[in-house]
């Protein structure tokens, strides 16, 4: 029999060698036609008598990331339209669908001929579940492989039998570590969970799981012996007495709730090692069909899965534009951002010119570099050679000429318009025709700067984010000008030094500075009303948010909000900014000289390592403090996430914003907007805008106007539409901006 994605080939001692190679995907995924076939392959093995045993591998470098995007729509839309059509039998349907994988692969697992999964790159979701199944697994020692069940972070839980497995192999409290935050593992860290059997030379894999099979493998998992205990002996004994009420509380510490699907991992390890195997699969399945019902795995999983794997393969790419040939990158500034951008692009293997004022400041922003490399080869992520071959990328002068052959050039130098005026210059008289200028201006509009330039054409902003080696968003920004050319190689780029890209017009703070700056200014609203200022950092973090406002203000600086709040005035006018929060910073600033993490002191105290920093003392002298019985810490949340989300809106109306996906996955990536909600808009939308703006008129009435809900919003509520719905980014083909 032959098989569109899998061949099948059996060897003279009776092993089927299965080589899974999907055509026209550069990774193997699940998709119902892939679960098809290794069933027909399952009934095919078990029929023929001659085939002894069975290993399991991939064609393609990795070995499989998981499900595929149609499968995961498939399941919404499965739900969706029987709701319509069949509402009682519904769920049941759902409940079926969503036990597919699990019972197919149980069905391996007890076929009855022992399988050995060969695992030889990045193994994922499902994949893992697959091989978990199998009676034998076998990794491959290459730095390229990485096992995981990260579907926590998508909004879900492995439900494909690995919360029942995974605990039955490792202990339980390394089995809730790994499933609850979604933890990759190296093969040896598995090998040493007890979740891979073997770890060998990547020339040996295949051998290595075929001689499993000819020593005698049993076809029989350890949980269907007579007299299976799991590890630790299972959910009645001391150990667990300690360790459930621990895990319980740690969950709750970390995600203050938010996110059912981590929750529903602690359920299913707990009940279903207290039951049979078959029956703690069936509680799994029970718990799986009740998370994907759920607003935050629809949500999370359409932003952080789907939306980011469209926009990170161009998606917002304007058609027609021939595919970059980036072979030069020019980065003008080479301080920390500027050095750390050489640093990602050189990594991506584009060779970089690094220029700055001389040649000292250039080599010193070369020695961001090689500290870096320095840590990635101290933990192991980097050999040597790879850090030497890094570092050979990166050119770091002060000459101008060596960007005459460069296909982009990246300005990284301060934030003020007469420096980058006279960078721009510099670099247009060298610049060869057709390239490609970008400004990393973080506040600064585009379409101003490109005043400058002799082709506004080819000008465009890349704004990165800091750390720009961790951070994993960009923001590209149209000016008025902008061409398809530009916007084409700024978006290749960003996928050459695989980060996600979302596309913005232009404005003052683009969009995720204008989000992060009302979220730090109703934190001064919140201190002067003398909210207790731990409340009001602990209030963000119960929202969802990963850093508190006050803690994210000291990371950004102080004098640097002082500088964005003085140039506001100075562009807009006085009524640009609350005097309140103009007289509190300028406080911090000029009277208290607390500048942040910086100067080792901002809204909190930094002292020597190893002691942790802690909210500075003085801060709540500042206002007359408020009991902590007389605040309701869920306003607080609510107004946390409401002014972002109210900000986010007003990017859409104001045209910055053209597609909610991006909104979605900026604010996410960018800031950290509670992930649980899907993103700004997301909130939006899962809530209802009829809802939401209900919510905005009572906190406008009882906070001040900058709740009022907008226009776009009001229509919005009236005619019962969401931001998906209205501005769908998957209806007729929209302009790139």
């Amino acid at each position: 029999m032959t098989y569109k994605n899998f061949t099948v080939e059996t060897d003279a001692d009776g092993i089927a060698l299965v080589t899974w190679n999907m055509p026209d995907k550069s990774m193997n995924v699940f998709t119902v036609e892939v679960m098809d076939e290794i069933e027909k392959i399952v009934d095919a093995v078990v029929a023929d008598a001659a085939v002894k045993g069975v290993v399991f591998t991939s064609g393609k470098s990795s070995f499989s990331g998981g499900a595929d995007l149609t499968m995961i729509r498939g399941m919404f839309s499965l739900v969706e339209d029987e709701r319509v059509k069949d509402p009682a039998n519904a769920v049941k349907k759902l409940f079926d669908a969503a036990g597919r994988m699990s019972w197919l692969w149980r069905k391996i697992e007890t076929c009855g001929k022992p399988w050995v999964s060969a695992i030889n790159g990045t193994c994922m979701g499902g994949a893992f579940e697959l091989s978990l199944a199998c009676h034998g697994r076998v990794a491959s020692n290459a730095k390229s492989v990485k096992l995981a069940l990260p579907e926590v972070k998508v909004g879900i839980f492995p439900g494909a039998g690995g919360t029942q497995r995974v605990p039955r192999l490792a202990n339980a409290q390394d089995a809730l570590q790994m499933m609850t935050t979604g933890q990759t593992l190296t093969p040896q860290r598995a090998k040493a969970m007890n979740l891979v059997h073997q770890v060998v030379e990547p020339d040996q894999l295949i051998p290595a799981a075929k001689q499993m099979i000819k020593d005698g493998l049993k076809p029989v998992a350890p949980w269907d012996e007579k007299g299976f205990k799991a590890p630790g002996g299972g959910i009645w004994t001391p150990a667990s007495a300690q360790l459930w009420p621990a895990a319980s509380a740690i969950l709750r510490r970390e995600t203050a709730g938010n996110y059912p699907g981590a929750l529903a991992i602690l359920k299913c390890v707990y009940e279903g090692l207290q039951v049979p195997f078959d029956t703690a699969l069936r509680i799994e399945q029970r718990y799986f069909t009740e998370i994907v019902q759920t607003r935050e795995a629809f949500s999370m999983i359409r932003s952080l899965f789907i939306s980011m794997q469209e926009l990170g393969k161009g998606a917002r790419r304007p058609a027609g534009q021939p595919k970059s040939q980036i072979k030069k990158v020019g980065v003008v500034g080479a301080g920390f951002m500027g050095a750390s951008i050489a640093y990602v692009t050189a990594a991506a293997g584009i060779p970089v010119v690094l220029i700055d004022r001389d040649q000292e400041a250039a080599e010193k922003g070369l020695g961001v570099s090689q500290k870096l490399i320095a840590d990635a080869v101290g933990k192991g992520r980097m050999t040597k050679e790879e850090g030497e071959k890094l570092v050979s990328l990166i050119t770091p002068t002060p000459d101008y000429a060596a960007l005459a052959d460069a296909d982009l050039v990246i300005e990284a130098v301060f934030e003020d318009r007469d420096v980058k005026k006279a960078v721009i210059e510099k670099v247009e008289a060298v610049l060869p025709e057709g390239a490609i200028f970008a400004s990393n201006t973080s506040t600064l509009p585009i379409t101003g700067l490109a005043k400058t330039s002799k082709r506004p054409a080819d000008f465009i902003g890349i704004h990165f984010f800091s750390p720009v080696e961790k951070m994993m968003l960009t923001e590209v920004i149209l000016g008025k000008e902008t061409g398809d050319k530009a916007l084409a190689v700024a978006l290749d780029y960003v996928a050459a030094i695989k980060k996600t890209p979302i596309v913005v017009n232009d404005t003052r703070g683009f969009f995720v500075n204008r989000c992060v700056l009302r979220y730090m200014a109703e934190s001064y609203d919140m201190l002067i009303e003398g909210v207790p200022p731990v409340m009001i950092e602990n209030a963000a973090k119960f929202a969802g948010m990963p850093v508190g406002p006050l803690s994210l203000n000291d990371e950004v600086a102080i004098d640097l909000s002082y500088k964005i709040l003085k140039a506001a005035i100075a562009d807009l006018g006085e009524k640009a900014v609350d005097p309140r929060h103009m007289e509190l910073v300028a406080r911090m600033v000029e009277t208290e000289e607390r500048f942040g993490r910086k100067n080792g002191k901002g809204f909190y105290d930094y002292p020597a390592k190893p002691a942790k920093k802690s909210l500075w003392p003085g801060l709540k002298d500042f206002y007359p403090q408020k009991k902590a019985e007389e605040v309701d810490v869920t306003v607080l949340q609510q107004r946390f996430l409401a002014t972002i989300a109210l900000e986010a809106a007003r990017t859409v109306e104001e045209g910055i914003v053209t597609d909610p996906r991006e909104a979605d996955v900026g604010s996410i990536l960018g800031f950290g907007f509670a992930p649980y909600t899907g993103g700004a808009l997301s909130y939006i939308d899962g809530m209802g805008v009829k809802t939401f703006v209900e919510l905005c008129e009572k906190l406008a009435k009882d906070y001040g106007p900058h709740f009022a809900p907008t226009s776009l919003l009001k229509e919005m509520a009236e005619k019962g539409e969401t931001f998906y719905g209205r501005f769908d980014p998957y209806g007729a083909a929209q302009k790139a901006a």
